[in-house]
C-alpha cells in the first residue's frame, strides 16, 4: 500500500488539488487504469477468466450494484473481498465522525457542523483501502437497527432530544459510506429487511424508529446468492432485485488442471519447523483429487443444486498430504507421498461436504465416494497410459508369476525393492512425475498397480494391513 498522505486540515487538502470522487468511480478509474496496462482484473480469482470477470469488468464499467449467484464454493466471497484492491489506497474523512465523512461533501450531522463551525481548519484523518470493505451474512435475526440504525438510548440518557438526529446509532451499512458493501446470502434476509434495503440501494432516504434521515450514501453494493433459494418463489422481493443492476452466474471449475490451481493456491501451507518431512504430491494425485471432484458435480447420486464445492477438493488434497506425513513419521522416513492406498482418508473430508440425492444407510454416503474414487483413479490413468503400452508388464504378473504387496504402511524401501526387480514397471514409473524420492517411487507404484486392477487386468487381495496384486 502506498504511504499515507500528509494533510491533516481540510485547508492543507484543498492546497493539495484533492478532489473527490465517488465508490464506484474509484472502482471504474482503477479498473479502466489496469486495462490500460495490461494488469490483470483480479488477481487470485482462478477459472472466471472469460466467464465471470468479463461481466463483472462490464458492471463495475457501467456503476452497477452486482448479485453473484452460484452454489457454494464458487469464490463469491473471494471475488467481493478482492474489489478492495480497486479502491484508492487512501482517502480523507472529518476526524471523529462516525460515517467517515468526505470533507468536501460531508452528510452527517455532525460532520456539516463540524465543517461550518472549523472551516479550512477541520481535522481529517486518513482511511485506508482495506478498511472500506464490510460484510455482512444474511441470517433471519438481522434487523433494521444492525443495517441501519438505530435511537441510542445513552445519547437521549446524555440530554438529547428525540427528534435529534444525532440520538441515531447508525447501522453497518451507514458506516460503510464510501467503502464496498456485501451481503452474503441475500435471500436468507426476512423480506421486511428486505424493504428496509430498497430506499439505501436507490433514493439514500432511510426512516429509523420514525425518523425521516436522509443520508446520501456513497455505496458500492454486492451480493451473493445461491440459485436455488434466489429463485424461490417469496425468498428475496422483486424491488430489491431490480435494484441491482448486474446479476453475474459463477460457476465451479470446468477443467482438471484449474482447479488443481485452486487447489495448490488455497491448501492450508506449514513451515519446515511444523513439518520436518518433506511432503511431496505427485502430479498423478493430484489429478485423482481434483477428478474426485468434477466427477462428484457430475454424479446422479450428489445432490447437485447445493453443489461440490472447491472446499471438497482443497481439504482431500490437505488429508491425502496429511495421511502421507503421518505414514513416513510412523516409519521414520526422511520424505512422504500421498498414495493410492491413502485414498480411503478423503471418506472423511468428502462425506460431510457432499449431499445425496436420496436418503439410505448409514454406509451408503461413503460408497458412494468410494465409487467416484475409484472412477477418478481409472480416468486419470487412462489419461496417463494405453494399456496396449503396458502388456510387458501384465505379461510378468501373467506368465512369471508376479505378485506385488503394498499397503498404507508398507515402507518405500519395499516398493523400490519391487521396482528394481521388475524392470517393466520401473519404465512404467518413468512415464509419471513421481521423481526419484522412495515416496515418489512407492506413490507411482501403487498408482499403477490400482490403474490395472481398475482395468481388470490385475486381481487384488486385501491381506491385513496390505494389498496384494496378482494375476
Amino acid at each position: 500500500m502506498t504511504e499515507r498522505p500528509a494533510e491533516t486540515t481540510l485547508g492543507e487538502l484543498r492546497a493539495a488539488g484533492y478532489r473527490s470522487r465517488s465508490v464506484k468511480g474509484e472502482l471504474r478509474a482503477n479498473l479502466i487504469a489496469r486495462i490500460r496496462e495490461g494488469q490483470p482484473f483480479l488477481p487470485g480469482i482462478l477459472g472466471y477468466d472469460d466467464t465471470v470477470l468479463p461481466q463483472l469488468e462490464n458492471a463495475i464499467l457501467a456503476g452497477q450494484d452486482v448479485i453473484l449467484l452460484g452454489e457454494r464454493g464458487q469464490a463469491k466471497s473471494r471475488i467481493a473481498r478482492s474489489l478492495v484492491s480497486l479502491l484508492d489506497p487512501w482517502v480523507p474523512y472529518v476526524t471523529d465522525t462516525e460515517l467517515h465523512d468526505d470533507p468536501l461533501h460531508p452528510i452527517s450531522p455532525l460532520a456539516r457542523s463540524t465543517v461550518a463551525e472549523y472551516g479550512d481548519d477541520t481535522r481529517i484523518s486518513w482511511w485506508s483501502s482495506s478498511d472500506r470493505y464490510s460484510e455482512k451474512l444474511s441470517t433471519p435475526d438481522i434487523s433494521i437497527a444492525d443495517l441501519i440504525g438505530e435511537v441510542d438510548p445513552v445519547k437521549v440518557a446524555e440530554g438529547r432530544y428525540l427528534s435529534d438526529e444525532l440520538t441515531i446509532h447508525y447501522g453497518l451499512l451507514p458506516r460503510t459510506h464510501r467503502g464496498i458493501f456485501c451481503l452474503n446470502e441475500l435471500p436468507d434476509l426476512a423480506e421486511r429487511i428486505q424493504v428496509g434495503l430498497l430506499n439505501v440501494m436507490e433514493e439514500r432516504d432511510v426512516q429509523v424508529r420514525g425518523y425521516r434521515v436522509r443520508l446520501e450514501l456513497d455505496l458500492f453494493v454486492i451480493a451473493s446468492a445461491n440459485p436455488e433459494d434466489y429463485t424461490s418463489r417469496g425468498r428475496i422481493i422483486t424491488p430489491l432485485k431490480d435494484r441491482f443492476g448486474a446479476q453475474i452466474r459463477t460457476h465451479y471449475p470446468e477443467e482438471t488442471a484449474t482447479e488443481i490451481e485452486i487447489m495448490e493456491a488455497e491448501a492450508t501451507i506449514f513451515g519446515e519447523a511444523d513439518a520436518p518431512v518433506a511432503v511431496q504430491v505427485p502430479g498423478f494425485m493430484k489429478e485423482v483429487t481434483a477428478e474426485l471432484s468434477q466427477l462428484a458435480r457430475r454424479s446422479s447420486e450428489v445432490s447437485q443444486r447445493s453443489g461440490v464445492s472447491v472446499r471438497v477438493t482443497i481439504a482431500n488434497h490437505e488429508t491425502l498430504a496429511a495421511a502421507a506425513l503421518k505414514r513416513a513419521v510412523r516409519l521414520g522416513e526422511p520424505s512422504a507421498a500421498p498414495r493410492i492406498s491413502d485414498l480411503p482418508a478423503v471418506v472423511a473430508s468428502t462425506a460431510g461436504k457432499i449431499e445425496l440425492e436420496t436418503l439410505g444407510d448409514e454406509t451408503r454416503e461413503d460408497r458412494v465416494v468410494e465409487k467416484l474414487v475409484a472412477r477418478a483413479v481409472v480416468n486419470v490413468f487412462n489419461r496417463h497410459f494405453a494399456l496396449s503400452e503396458l502388456v510387458p508388464l501384465i505379461e510378468q504378473f501373467e506368465e512369471q508369476g508376479l505378485q506385488a504387496e503394498v499397503g498404507e504402511f508398507v515402507p518405500s524401501s519395499a516398493h523400490g525393492d519391487l521396482v528394481s526387480a521388475v524392470p517393466e514397471l520401473r519404465s512404467a514409473i518413468g512415464r509419471l512425475d513421481a521423481g526419484e524420492s522412495p515416496a515418489g517411487i512407492a506413490s507411482a507404484t501403487e498408482f499403477v498397480l490400482e490403474g490395472l486392477h481398475l482395468n481388470r487386468r490385475l486381481n487384488k487381495e486385501r491381506r491385513g494391513g496390505g494389498v496384494r496384486y496378482a494375476r
